[in-house]
């Protein structure tokens, strides 16, 4: 499993024009997933997200996870492109996302135990849909976390 995290002063997401999930200040959070993925996967990567400290402290120093910073929420989108492939040639290859029937249980498990996390719901898109990202990074600040590249 993979994500993008970004730390944000506001992001919303839109299907056909219709907005599905917004959040201020926070994390949008584009999450990829392949058929080696699972519950292990899921519990890694939000446990990582909940402490991630990328918001600055009162010296400015990025120290605070999202936690300690009042009114910041989370908005997560399905990616399936950042499974992507571009080892051969210049078409992207996708065959290590997984497919719905896999990839839609694990995606929904990965937003229930971040909510469960947090303490509140998490506002997200529409898993397979032609979607509309809109954000404003903060910083910028970007991080790239694959649950298969882990620093032990």
């Amino acid at each position: 499993m993979r994500v993008v995290i970004q730390r944000v002063s506001r992001a919303s997401v839109s299907v056909g024009g219709e907005e599905k999930g917004r959040i201020g200040r926070g994390m949008a959070i584009l999450v990829g997933v392949c058929d080696q993925d699972g519950d292990e996967d899921i519990e890694y990567l939000c446990q990582k997200i909940v402490k991630l400290r990328i918001f600055p402290d009162a010296d400015g120093v990025m120290n605070l996870p999202l936690t300690a910073v009042d009114g910041a929420n989370v908005l997560v989108v399905s990616q399936f492109t950042l499974m992507a492939s571009t080892r051969k040639g210049n078409r992207p290859s996708y065959i290590r996302a997984s497919r719905p029937e896999v990839a839609v249980p694990l995606y929904e498990r990965f937003v229930s135990r971040l909510a469960e996390l947090l303490g509140h719901n998490i506002p997200t898109g529409v898993f397979g849909a032609d979607m509309q990202l809109e954000l404003v990074n903060d910083g910028p600040v970007t991080i790239i976390i694959d649950s298969h590249e882990r620093d032990f």
